[in-house]
């Protein structure tokens, strides 16, 4: 393989399939890329045998082959050649050079006919996206995925897609995320993608906020295409919780309250809250204002501020962790929360509209 490419193209794109790459392996070829050079162009592939990322760059291909470069190293030495062309080539004995300017590096290559092939998904075209409305989506909910491997189906975010609409779900026990948009889909499908890919897609969508994302998807993979970056992934079997069954269906107290005052509240009432001092919130809310209490061994708490309270006056214990990536991630500067009694979970919504549902399991106190 004999190849000439910018730079700035090359780091780029080493940069995105590098996600899809395993850091440490005991099969060696799994710690690279793949560079294939054909036509006029280098298709680079990242692939950990769950979810594999390919993009492609223009090159000027002087003779075509594939080889497999570890990624880390190839990665390092881009990122500090001079800026300008960089020229690839491999010897048939697996000595490969790359150099830009007078800067010369010579590695190893290993075998392309050792790296695992991408499977043939035959995913099928599903939705058209815009990338704005994606990434927005994925980043209100993946702070609710959860961390244990017990329950391998919380790991990831739930896709529902409808011809009308879309909804991603994430829950770990704790709290809830939903969002829904509408979207015009060719299909019904509902399918749970690993939390890894849903973070590494919403790096790699583009900018540009009306750039289409095309997804498709059957029952064991999913394609998302954007910008040049085709990610492909296994879903994660098993079966998610019907979400719609923990929602409360009515509520007894509801509060309209300032996102931004809320969260300060909740910060200044945090400080004396540590990994081993984990007391919960005590919040009342009450006609007129929202009282913060906290008490840990490093001292005590009380804080209010104004709110429109209706219904019963309730005195709630929360997670300050829990509460504050609900409210951050709401992305309103108001917020309502709908409150059923002090054992419930509390519903955090948009004042008009439905651009998310978040629900927050409130903590038991100790006996005073």
């Amino acid at each position: 393989m004999n190849i000439i490419c910018d730079k700035t193209l090359l780091s780029a794109a080493i940069d995105g399939v590098s996600k899809a790459v395993t850091l440490r392996s005991t099969i060696p070829v799994l710690e690279g890329i793949l560079l294939k050079a054909e036509g006029f162009q280098l298709t680079l592939t990242g692939y950990d045998l769950e979810m594999g990322i390919v993009t492609t760059i223009e090159a000027n291909v002087k003779e075509p082959g594939e080889i497999v470069l570890n990624a880390k190293l190839l990665s390092s030495m881009i990122s500090r050649m001079p800026a300008g062309q960089i020229t690839i080539q491999s010897a048939d004995n697996g000595k490969t050079t790359i150099q830009s300017g007078v800067a010369q590096f010579e590695i190893q290559s290993m075998s392309a006919t050792d790296f695992p092939e991408l499977p043939n998904t035959g995913a099928e075209e599903t939705l058209t996206i815009k990338t704005g409305v994606l990434r927005d989506m994925i980043d209100r909910t993946l702070y609710a995925v959860s961390q244990d491997e017990k329950k391998p189906a919380h790991t990831g975010e739930l896709f529902e897609i409808e011809p009308d609409k879309m909804t991603i779900v994430a829950l770990d026990g704790y709290r809830l995320a939903i969002v829904e948009r509408p979207v015009t889909a060719v299909k019904d499908i509902r399918i749970i993608v690993p939390s890894k890919t849903m973070t590494e897609v919403s790096h790699l969508l583009p900018n540009d906020d009306e750039e289409p994302v095309h997804i498709c998807a059957n029952r064991r993979y999913v394609v998302f295409m954007a910008a040049g970056y085709t990610i492909m992934s296994r879903l994660i079997e098993g079966e998610f919780l019907n979400y719609h069954n923990v929602i409360p269906a009515g509520s007894r107290t509801r509060v309209t309250i300032d996102t931004k005052e809320f969260i300060e509240t909740i910060e200044r009432a945090s400080l004396i809250i540590t990994e081993r001092l984990k007391n919960p919130l005590r919040i009342t809310f009450t006609e007129g204002k929202v009282v913060v209490r906290c008490q840990t061994n490093l001292g005590r708490v009380v804080d209010e501020f104004n709110a429109e309270c209706e219904g019963d006056e309730v005195e709630i214990g929360f997670n300050n962790r829990y509460l504050l990536d609900a409210l951050r991630n709401a992305r309103t500067e108001k917020v309502r929360m709908e409150i059923s009694g002090p054992l419930s979970p509390v519903k955090v919504l948009p004042v008009e509209g439905n651009d998310f549902l978040y629900l927050v399991l409130p903590v038991r106190f100790k006996n005073d």
